[in-house]
């Protein structure tokens, strides 16, 4: 076995063994709580420049398959597990999680204790790290290097706060995903056509779209207006994606743009932070994030709660228990409500405009990995492009939830 060893910038480490690919890597450090979907959490490009620490004890039962990726690569920068499947056993498995790793150059470390990382992080809050492997822990001479050294070194690396990546993990160019039929074949005429502006899309995100009819134009983080209103668009959707929404200011000015038009707009993750700060509502960061597909959501305007899937460090700062007029530009894009809230500590899960076609929600209704209970968000965008002067929160109270592809 090879060693590893996992810093942390205040100080603290963790001896364990190299997992992957050895070396050196870098990031904030984040915690995910689900207990599957292991291969959809490493290709999610929201994880950009973070380490995930997976709390599930065992990671890589199942091994990797070349159909659930949600984009072309591995984006967590490290990788930390406790006990790693010694062999894959799957009839869909094409090879081990630990081959994928190295494959692709991440380096991780197993045999720590999760469970005592995932509390320290719970009470100091995500902090920025680092994973050691190999040559990489030893100096020039070949003597173990002093731990003070590595931790300055950690101090010395930028925050997720303040930082832009959404164009660092965007498509380079634009695509199109075409509509389908009930019958899973191309249709000759969508039902609507939606301008998906990739800030770190997944890939099931306009797959979920196309199920109901919808043909979608992926668009590149630094797509202009008129780049969107050349697809000829009924509707506007920002993906998720990695970094602080308050340094992304080329697409909330864009998003400004969507909503002056009054095109339909639907956010998640994000899109739905973005949509916070084009309404002129603040962001912050959270202590430890969401992160897992076991997340308690209510929704106010049926009542009902949905399990759902997260990943977001970020929140938008937007009163929750009444209608405010959004703050921007003297209020010129009318009154907001908060539509949704995490049961477990009252974050934003979701805005609806009351005098706009727009709403967003915090967490994924794509559900790669995760529950279905979010699917009716599709087709409440949807309803929301056929008749946009009922306003998104009109469409929320009108659509039946439903997991079925609807429109096609």
């Amino acid at each position: 076995m090879t060693d590893a060893l996992l810093v942390l910038e205040d100080g603290r480490t963790f001896a364990g063994e190299a997992y992957g690919a050895t070396g050196t890597t870098w990031g904030e450090i984040v915690f995910n709580t689900g207990m599957t979907g292991y291969q959809e959490t490493l290709t999610d490009p929201s994880y950009h420049r973070q380490i995930v620490v997976m709390t599930a004890p065992h990671i890589g039962n199942t091994g990797v398959n070349d159909e659930d990726p949600e984009s072309g690569r591995i984006w967590v920068s490290g990788y930390v597990v406790r006990d790693p499947a010694r062999r894959a056993s799957n009839w869909r498995s094409d090879r081990s999680l630990d081959e994928e790793l190295a494959a692709q150059g991440v380096v991780g470390i197993s045999g720590i204790d999760t469970r005592a990382l995932t509390r320290h992080l719970r009470e100091r809050g995500v902090m920025r790290a680092a994973i050691l492997s190999g040559d990489a822990l030893l100096d020039a001479a070949g003597r173990r290097r002093a731990a003070e050294d590595l931790v300055a070194e950690v101090q010395a690396r930028p925050q997720m706060a303040g930082a832009d990546l959404a164009g660092e993990v965007s498509t380079d160019t634009a695509y199109v995903v075409k509509a389908l039929g009930p019958d899973g074949a191309e249709l000759a005429e969508p039902v609507a056509r939606v301008a998906a502006v990739d800030l770190g899309i997944k890939s099931m995100t306009p797959n979920r779209m196309a199920e109901r009819g919808i043909e979608v134009h992926v668009l590149p983080a630094q797509s202009s207006i008129d780049d969107v209103l050349a697809t000829a668009p009924d509707g506007v959707f920002f993906s998720n994606g990695p970094g602080d929404p308050s340094a992304a200011t080329h697409e909330v000015e864009l998003l400004r743009e969507v909503l002056d038009r009054r095109i339909p707009f639907f956010g998640i993750c994000y899109g739905n932070q973005l949509l916070g700060r084009a309404l002129g509502y603040g962001t912050y960061k959270l202590g430890y994030g969401h992160r897992g597909v076991n997340q308690p959501v209510l929704d106010r305007a049926t009542g009902r709660v949905e399990i759902t899937a997260h990943n977001h460090g970020f929140a938008v700062d937007a009163p929750l228990d009444e209608v405010s007029v959004a703050p921007h530009d003297g209020g010129r894009y009318g009154r907001v409500t908060v539509s949704h809230v995490d049961l477990n500590d009252d974050v934003v899960e979701g805005l609806a405009a009351l005098d706009l076609p727009a709403f967003s929600v915090q967490y994924h209704p794509e559900a790669a990995a995760g529950p279905h209970d979010a699917a009716y968000l599709f087709d409440r965008f949807l309803d929301l492009m056929r008749e946009p002067d009922k306003g998104a929160a009109a469409a929320g109270q009108a659509t039946d939830v439903t997991d079925s592809p609807k429109g096609a």
